[in-house]
């Protein structure tokens, strides 16, 4: 099967920007535990801890398996979400090794996901797994980047920050 390249348009934002970060980091400070959803079923602490699970999984620390679902429509949706800038949907899907159900420290998942999103950032592409993505499949480390601005964006919406 041939490898097929994305181009992505000028300008996407992806964590490999500072000025990316720091606007994710904004928004991070604006968070409360009493931060209410719009959607799903996580609470603040147990949000932040999901998205420092996916940065984890990003960096390769989990490698996941690609799923049927994703191997007929990831291309697909990786087109529309990484190329297109689509916003994620409300409850989209999440892999198994990325729920959190269990209760968490606010204060320390706040600080786990701002160390983790430094980690990706100050390691670059080369910190990048090459395994692929259990849905949208192979992703180079700019749509890793994208990616993780994305699903990042995606639950600060979620709490209206």
């Amino acid at each position: 099967m041939v490898e097929e390249t994305v181009v992505l348009p000028s300008r996407v934002k992806n964590l490999f920007e500072a000025a990316t970060v720091e606007e994710v980091k904004e928004r991070m400070a604006q968070l409360t535990p009493e931060s209410e959803r719009q959607w799903g079923k996580m609470n603040p602490a147990q949000m932040l801890a999901h998205c420092s699970a996916t940065i984890g999984m990003a960096m390769g620390k989990t490698s996941p398996p690609r799923i049927l679902i994703g191997r007929l429509l990831g291309r697909l949706a990786k087109k529309s979400l990484i190329v297109n800038r689509t916003p994620m949907r409300r409850n989209s899907m999440t892999e198994k090794s990325c729920l959190v159900t269990d209760e968490r420290d606010f204060v320390v998942e706040k600080q786990r996901l701002g160390e983790s999103i430094d980690r990706f950032a100050t390691g670059g592409p080369g910190v990048c797994t090459k395994h692929p993505h259990f849905f949208f499949g192979p992703l180079t480390p700019l749509e890793w980047a994208v990616l993780m601005y994305q699903h990042l964006d995606h639950h600060l919406r979620q709490f209206r920050v």
